[in-house]
């Protein structure tokens, strides 16, 4: 089995910024919404939730998928399982908050929303260090021959063997 990929790149790095983007923001909006009363960031902050929550599970298809292709036995397997699961526990989190403010016609977020948006905050970014540690610690998904002149991916020839340090 071989990673997702389009155009040279895996797919699962490509769809990660958007629900991280739009549960962050949410965020930003609640707190905005705490500081000015004012029900369209809340509102606003609900929906961006939603998609998030959307883009979250799409996105962890595809990281799925990548993880299948880690060598068994390895210290990037392991380390891809904790990354899994702690994001399944922010889209878990974050999907809470939004049942909850759906109780509310004007998705006003009660304490316990906020709570949980905020926790899932921590969460996504210990999630994301995971990421990066299986990227840029461990090398996965990384181009063996990757280097600063290496061809573009849309070309079809290697990378040069030297790297630039």
């Amino acid at each position: 089995m071989k990673p997702a990929k389009i155009l040279g790149h895996h797919v699962h790095p490509m769809l990660v910024v958007f629900p991280l983007g739009l549960l962050a923001i949410s965020v930003i909006f609640d707190l905005i919404y705490l500081g000015s009363k004012q029900v369209v960031f809340a509102e606003t902050a609900y929906w961006n939730i939603l998609a998030g929550i959307i883009g979250g599970l799409t996105a962890a298809v595809f990281g799925f998928w990548d993880w299948l292709t880690i060598p068994a036995r390895t210290r990037a397997k392991r380390i891809g399982v904790l990354h899994g699961l702690v994001n399944v526990i922010v889209v878990g989190l974050f999907a809470l908050s939004w049942l909850v403010r759906r109780g509310d016609p004007l998705h006003v977020p009660p304490t316990a929303a906020l709570v949980l948006s905020f926790v899932a905050i921590g969460f996504a970014l210990c999630g994301g260090w995971l990421g990066g540690e299986l990227v840029e610690r461990l090398g996965i998904g990384v181009v063996e021959d990757a280097n600063p002149n290496a061809p573009s991916s849309l070309h079809h020839t290697a990378a040069p063997a030297h790297r630039a340090r």
